[in-house]
């Protein structure tokens, strides 16, 4: 591999003898000119020296060509339109950077895992796959990158410690597989001009016999939903809640995005539950997987994971308008925005630049939302210390079939477009963010009362409770495409909710007794436990301390509880003001 890249940087220097220099410190003083400006947690002097690095640091590339692959989201699309070509124009590396939708970058990174052809030089891949990688061994793990072949191209600027999503992109070997570019979170969304009308508030006290504000648990929520449904505001028919049903790859998201961990599935931790995951996937104390199901210790078709789906199902049915249930997740994302819906309890927050546009119906005239975000109201078989949502962190990924050259140009280029110079601005495109320093930058200060509370929930210390799929999960592509194929059928009446989870929790182990069989997870492979049923494995969990698989709830619908929104904005408070 060594002998491969003085092999093809001698060839480009013999090549780009007597042409023209591709670029330089001029390029990079245009782009900090007209594209950064003040938009930057760096001095323009710190920045023109970071642009200099890049420029140095990439001067064996030059004249190459590389391709890299993300999801199709705002953010990166401002890194494929915008900051690939000023990349470009300063360093003389072209990117080709592909924007494709999210399975198929999952598609495309298993191809090359299988096949060691090199499709992409590097990805942008959720975090998800952290269990993937690790397992696997297929990417370059960065913190020995970074401190050997890698450390010529890595940027001394660089600042691993600004970023708020490194601990869920570090495995159990305490090393960073993946570098993290963007992430956003799902908290719960809702028109705070119409919960804090006076005749509403009067009405839902009258009717429910508490207070109408932001809804601490599922029961809460669905009395919200109940109350609003089919309420005319404004001369609009609304609706109390909104979702998606459509028998699609997206249905996957909605439910290993956590939502099971919001109904209170699996163990208490942090970022993910121990020894039970939010998947219901449970490992041993070596961190091999042993069981999906309740029969081998799991929780995936527990009694926290089928009321999770019932009630999915319930409210989707009940309080959405009728074409949800043949959306996908991208049909419902603009729904809100449109003005019909008085809340939802699974946002992803990488809608909101979409939703803060001037002129949509949740938009006052002088720029502030009508909406508010607020934390995610859990489940009855929820308890402190669990996570409480999802956090979807896209990292840049470095596979080990990629050669050394075409690596370094690339890992170049990620951290062209996560760098301190270019942060800010990025953010302030697609509110995705990635770096503490970031978030604290005086320019969110400012913009914070036109986003509805998400400067503020980035802010504060709760953002915690919110993560990504951890370790626990042996294959992420195998696994996950599982899930909407199991939930398609819930949601389309062909299975109940405990008839979708039993098939769906046999489905993960029959994958999971494969990649026993076939040894090619070494020994953090899987495991499988013998088989009891839930009583004894329920003993077994209170016994070592743990909660999961939790036995059933007689009364699954308890006393609904709200909070004040501008009380709860308090408990947001920032630790480092």
């Amino acid at each position: 591999m060594r002998l491969n890249f003085l092999t093809s940087t001698a060839t480009l220097a013999l090549l780009l003898a007597g042409t023209p220099a591709y670029a330089g410190m001029e390029e990079a003083k245009t782009f900090l000119d007209t594209e950064v400006g003040e938009m930057s947690t760096l001095s323009r002097a710190e920045q023109e020296a970071e642009m200099q690095w890049f420029i140095d640091a990439s001067a064996p590339f030059a004249g190459m060509e590389v391709k890299v692959a993300s999801e199709t989201l705002t953010t990166h699309e401002y890194e494929s339109k915008v900051l690939a070509q000023a990349f470009f124009d300063i360093t003389g590396i072209k990117v080709t950077h592909d924007l494709i939708g999210e399975g198929d970058v999952v598609e495309k990174l298993q191809t090359q895992m299988q096949s060691g052809e090199n499709i992409y030089d590097a990805y942008i891949n959720d975090s998800d796959l952290i269990g993937t990688h690790w397992r696997y061994q297929q990417v370059r793990n960065l913190t020995d990158w970074m401190a050997g072949e890698g450390a010529a191209v890595t940027n001394p600027g660089l600042d691993l410690g600004d970023f708020i999503g490194s601990s869920f992109t570090t495995a159990p070997d305490g090393k960073l597989y993946q570098l993290p570019d963007q992430q956003f979170a799902n908290l719960y969304w809702f028109r705070a001009d119409w919960f804090a009308n006076e005749a509403n508030k009067a009405e839902f006290k009258d009717k429910y016999g508490y207070d109408l504000g932001v809804p601490v648990n599922w029961s809460a929520y669905e009395d919200i939903a109940e109350f609003f449904t089919g309420r005319e505001i404004d001369g609009v028919t609304v609706y109390g809640h909104m979702d998606y049903g459509k028998k699609d790859p997206s249905l996957g998201w909605r439910f290993t995005d956590a939502w099971l961990s919001m109904a209170g599935n699996g163990d208490k931790g942090i970022p993910n539950g121990l020894p039970v995951d939010e998947w219901g996937i449970k490992v041993n104390d070596k961190s091999q997987p042993v069981g999906s199901c309740v029969a081998r210790g799991g929780d995936t078709n527990g009694p926290a994971a089928v009321y999770s789906i019932q009630k999915y199902l319930d409210w989707l049915k009940a309080y959405a308008p009728p074409a949800a249930q043949g959306m996908t997740f991208s049909e419902s994302g603009p729904v809100p925005a449109q003005g019909e819906i008085a809340q939802q309890i699974f946002m992803y927050t990488t809608f909101t630049a979409d939703m803060v546009k001037d002129g949509l119906p949740v938009m006052n005239e002088d720029g502030t939302p009508k909406w508010r975000f607020a934390p995610s109201p859990h489940g009855v078989y929820w308890k402190d210390g669990m996570k409480l949502g999802y956090q979807d962190v896209g990292s840049w990924t470095l596979m080990k079939s990629t050669p050394v050259d075409r690596a370094s140009a690339a890992w170049l280029y990620a951290q062209f477009v996560t760098s301190k110079t270019v942060d800010v601005k990025k953010s302030h495109v697609g509110l995705t963010f990635a770096r503490e320093s970031t978030i604290r930058d005086q320019s969110f200060t400012d913009r914070a009362p036109k986003l509805g509370g998400l400067v503020e929930f980035y802010r504060s210390p709760a953002r915690i409770q919110w993560s990504p799929t951890g370790t626990n999960v042996p294959d992420y592509p195998k696994l996950a495409q599982l899930w909407w194929q199991a939930i398609g059928d819930a949601a389309a009446g062909a299975k109940t909710p405990q008839e979708a989870m039993d098939s769906l929790c046999e489905e993960q182990e029959k994958v999971m007794a494969r990649l026993e069989r076939a040894g090619v997870q070494g020994e953090f492979g899987p495991v499988l436990a013998e088989e009891h049923d839930l009583a004894y494995w329920n003993a077994d969990a209170v016994a070592n301390g743990n909660l999961a698989p939790q036995l059933p709830i007689a009364e699954e619908k308890e006393q609904g509880v709200t909070v004040n929104y501008d009380e709860l904005i308090k408990s947001w408070a920032d630790a480092q003001k």
